[in-house]
């Protein structure tokens, strides 16, 4: 069974309702009806305890359930719905109802407190005074999910799909179209329960409106989405955090989507959470490996498709789009680094992702430069030709500086205000060798540029991001999209953890 990642105009199926530890003077409830009055037990067989105090209960005449053996006693919960409804978390746990209604409850063993429960005096004589019960299967890490989507009250609004015994659940996913090309992990309702414990953000809480059909997501669409694209329930927040990044007005997800470029988001990950959930911004922080990078950029691209409707071929016109456009998020390495964590120099201090709208990949490889100026000339150098040396003003890019490079910057104290000054003025490019037709191409502006100069990139459309591993002399340009009012602008969103 799984649970559909976007919303459908079908009725939802929906679990079963709340049912925990009942508050004093609420009904406690078996199944679809109530407890006997008098005494009640939960036992399981392979618990020494239980044992022990066997012929106690048997002499008490308690209505005793068992988790593990239906022919010990006269109850079988080894389907563990008593146990999980009424929070049972150690055997034995014995229980007085009074009306239908908890009114008393102990665990293990202990003389003591049996006698206060039971008003029975002389229990169990030649038995220890006290033992520890053991714990209830029905806390088994092997077990809680399943109980949890079987009994459990929180709920999925997601419409179920039923398999044929004989479907294979990953062609069945190609199949429906949910993946985006390569395998996913089936969203049963108990990976994705599994999935929501990674947040306090309740299920139904819209998170975002997700272009390009402009569908409500909730967190609990999110955490489908997330278990399709492999992630841990840790990284549910940084996942949400990009979402509401990327659906951001001005970053223009419809817009990315629909453009014959090859953008799509790079989410880059700052703060304390990027080193807690594991994510990688040393060696290969670019490249694959990391479940944490992997997993986190590919639920972003899944929530676009299955939500939103952003599929290739239809509203994603791509002429050649990119590889970054399966997923693409790293963690900027703040340690050694010769700036302030990108999302902290963006107005968000601490745990926060920056989205951008990136279209791959080019390196920049400087190996003698020792002096920051030198160093400044190849970046420049380099990001002369993003989207292409004529073009100023229109496409943004990242660049990201590695460790090696940055400590020529770092040992100069050159921060990244610094940085961009610099590069500012090298990249205040002649108005001459711009226009249509310098240099033999028809790519450039349009004849009778006012300005003697114009500068490579708008106000705020050149990113510096500072990760990758401690050898190799070498930096990278993400080229981005169009940006500013008629494109995309790079979003910084909090990660609520």
């Amino acid at each position: 069974m799984s649970a559909v990642p976007r919303h459908a105009p079908e009725p939802p199926l929906r679990a079963a309702p709340v049912a925990g530890t009942p508050a004093p003077g609420q009904p406690a409830s078996v199944g679809t009806g109530q407890l006997p009055d008098g005494l009640v037990a939960v036992v399981k067989r392979e618990c020494p305890t239980c044992v022990l105090v066997e012929p106690v209960l048997r002499g008490l005449g308690a209505a005793v359930w068992c988790q593990d053996d239906p022919t010990w006693f006269d109850h079988d919960d080894t389907a563990l719905e008593l146990s999980y409804r009424l929070d049972v978390e150690t055997v034995p746990t014995l229980l007085r109802v009074e009306d239908g209604v908890e009114t008393a409850r102990t665990v293990g063993w202990s003389r003591e407190q049996w006698e206060a429960l039971t008003g029975v005096p002389g229990l169990g004589e030649g038995l220890p005074e006290h033992r520890p019960g053991c714990g209830s299967l029905s806390v088994d890490p092997a077990r809680i999910d399943a109980l949890e989507a079987r009994y459990g009250g929180s709920g999925l609004a997601s419409r179920r799909i039923e398999l044929a015994d004989l479907e294979d659940e990953h062609e069945a996913l190609f199949d429906r179209g949910w993946t985006d090309g390569l395998p996913v992990v089936p969203p049963t309702p108990e990976r994705v329960l599994r999935m929501l414990r990674g947040t306090t953000r309740d299920p139904g809480e819209v998170v975002a409106v997700v272009p390009p059909d402009l569908v409500p997501c909730t967190v609990e669409k999110v955490a489908v989405n997330a278990v399709l694209a492999g992630c841990l329930p840790e990284y549910l927040p940084v996942v949400l955090a990009a979402l509401e990044a990327a659906c951001a007005d001005e970053f223009a997800l419809h817009g990315v989507l629909a453009t014959t470029h090859f953008a799509g988001p790079v989410v880059v990950v700052n703060g304390p959470v990027a080193d807690r959930i594991g994510m990688n911004s040393g060696v290969n922080a670019l490249g694959q490996g990391n479940r944490a990078n992997a997993t986190i950029g590919r639920a972003l691209q899944l929530v676009v498709r299955n939500v939103g409707g952003g599929r290739p071929g239809e509203v994603d016109r791509a002429t050649l789009g990119n590889p970054g456009k399966t997923g693409s998020c790293f963690a900027e390495r703040e340690q050694g680094s010769p700036f302030a964590p990108l999302a902290a120099d963006r107005g968000v201090p601490g745990n926060a992702v920056t989205v951008f709208a990136g279209s791959g990949v080019q390196p920049v490889v400087d190996q003698l430069s020792r002096d920051p100026e030198s160093l400044a000339r190849s970046f420049a150098a380099c990001l002369r030709v993003n989207a292409h040396p004529k073009l100023p003003m229109a496409f943004d890019a990242m660049l990201v500086v590695s460790p090696e490079h940055g400590r020529v910057l770092r040992e100069a104290g050159w921060d990244r205000p610094r940085l961009l000054a610099e590069l500012d003025g090298l990249l205040r490019l002649p108005a001459g060798e711009l226009v249509r037709g310098a240099g033999g191409m028809a790519e450039g502006l349009p004849p009778g540029v006012a300005a003697d100069e114009v500068p490579k990139f708008r106000p705020g459309g050149l990113l510096v991001a500072h990760a990758g591993g401690d050898a190799g002399l070498f930096s990278a340009v993400v080229g981005g999209w169009v940006g500013g009012e008629t494109g995309s602008t790079p979003v910084t969103r909090e990660v609520r953890t």
